[in-house]
């Protein structure tokens, strides 16, 4: 009888043992946010995890119902309001999903940006000057990239100020090895921008489209809850092209 209960015992002890290990293992996984923010007085930065990557996206915006898109933001200049959807209306050649495509011409991009996977490590690069075959490599590597207007390159602030009257802004930019999308939290002068984002201290900028309707954007917080950046007008139907980052 005593070694009938000892035995029932021990089965029970196990029995507990087992039960408990995976509710701790459940709890020592970790998941980090779909996108992280930063505030200061004047920034919001947005940091998207970049689980999934990221890709620019074209003709038609991401539905916030896709729960593997994080955020999403206007990239390239869109070159003319048409009711129908043409690559060659993003200024400045791109490539979307590794596939390179010929965009309108823009005097004001001074840069691009890239982003591709080497294996399983992303790499990303801010360009300076001609970046056609930047575009190339992210395309060969089956990546992303645009061109706009270089904001900060290397630390430094590119000149002109090239921008007049306030306005929100918003850029890509790179702070302290990870990718972040800053927005100014109020209209101001594109100068007073800049000194914030240098403040703030990025290493990169690059400028994102801006402007009613432009502007419209989206990010899911950590519950899967979408957030609307700046609301969607009837100039949204005109946008173009999103970079988009994925979970």
């Amino acid at each position: 009888m005593r070694t009938i209960l000892l035995l029932m015992l021990a089965a029970c002890v196990a029995c507990t043992s087992l039960q408990s290990e995976k509710p701790m293992t459940d709890c020592t996984r970790t998941t980090l946010p779909p996108v992280e923010v930063d505030t200061t007085a004047e920034l919001i930065a947005y940091y998207p995890s970049l689980g999934g990557g990221m890709d620019l996206v074209c003709g038609v915006m991401p539905a916030t119902t896709d729960l593997q898109v994080a955020m999403c933001v206007e990239g390239a200049f869109t070159h003319a309001l048409l009711d129908h959807f043409e690559h060659t209306n993003i200024d400045g050649d791109h490539v979307a999903a590794g596939v390179r495509h010929a965009g309108a011409r823009c005097k004001d991009n001074s840069g691009a940006f890239i982003y591709y996977h080497v294996g399983e490590k992303p790499v990303w690069r801010f360009v300076r000057g001609n970046y056609d075959e930047a575009l190339n490599v992210a395309a060969a590597h089956g990546g992303m990239g645009f061109g706009q207007a270089l904001i900060v390159y290397d630390g430094q602030r590119i000149e002109p100020l090239w921008r007049k009257g306030q306005h929100f802004y918003r850029a890509l930019c790179q702070r302290r090895g990870k990718l972040c999308v800053v927005d100014s939290r109020q209209r101001v002068d594109y100068a007073a921008f800049v000194d914030e984002l240098m403040r703030y201290g990025v290493s990169y900028a690059l400028y994102l489209d801006m402007g009613s309707g432009w502007n419209h954007s989206w990010w899911r917080d950590a519950r899967g809850t979408v957030h609307e950046i700046h609301p969607r007008i009837e100039k949204s139907r005109f946008c173009t092209n999103w970079v988009t980052f994925y979970r």
